[in-house]
């Protein structure tokens, strides 16, 4: 699902959701491989996420460098909340309400984060930032988290959130299509091996 030219498939169509999928083959017991094996990886995904730029990308690996013990604890935050989300939208997807215990864990990463919420004048507008805090090793989290926290109050547009049915694939992605019929994380991948799969069992 992922190749030298372009190391990470993008196809949720939502920032929390290709988050959510930095996992290869989710549902399988065999296969499921973790993409963030380390600070760096999770760094390295966060830039071509367009979550942080080469610089502060650079700045954190620096800081990592000096601070390990921190830059892993940050790191299994991040996969903690991966999850949390990954549990809350699939439920979603499939319709049903999810597990109090993980909206309470996600609120607290609201509460957690919104501390650091402000308003910031900018030219001729105003806007929104989360402002850094003495720990910048986790300063790719508010944006993903507002991604989510922005899809989960949208209301109308939930029903959009799927899940890929190519099985043990396990994506979800918010479903842009007009007619609302999307049903593979991608054609080129789950979407043709079902092709394939209805074509051998045609033949055979």
């Amino acid at each position: 699902m992922m190749s030298e030219t372009n190391p990470y498939m993008m196809v949720g169509e939502r920032l929390c959701m290709d988050f959510i999928n930095t996992v290869s083959w989710r549902e399988s017991a065999d296969k499921r491989r973790e993409w963030f094996t380390s600070y760096a990886k999770w760094v390295d995904w966060c830039i071509h996420a367009e979550v942080l730029t080469g610089q502060q990308a650079k700045a954190l690996l620096l800081e990592a460098e000096e601070k390990p013990s921190e830059a892993g604890d940050v790191l299994k935050q991040a996969i903690e909340m991966r999850e949390v989300m990954y549990r809350i939208f699939k439920s979603i997807s499939k319709d049903i309400s999810p597990h109090q215990p993980d909206l309470e864990l996600f609120n607290a990463s609201v509460s957690h984060f919104y501390q650091t919420l402000q308003i910031i004048h900018e030219k001729d507008h105003y806007t929104l930032k989360f402002k850094q805090t003495e720990n910048n090793l986790g300063i790719m989290l508010p944006p993903i988290l507002q991604s989510a926290v922005d899809l989960l109050i949208s209301n109308n547009d939930l029903e959009r959130v799927k899940q890929c049915e190519g099985d043990p694939c396990g994506w979800l992605f918010f479903d842009t299509s007009r007619n609302r019929s999307r049903r593979w994380c991608s054609m080129s991948d789950c979407g043709n091996r079902a092709k394939a799969r209805r074509f051998y069992q045609k033949e055979k």
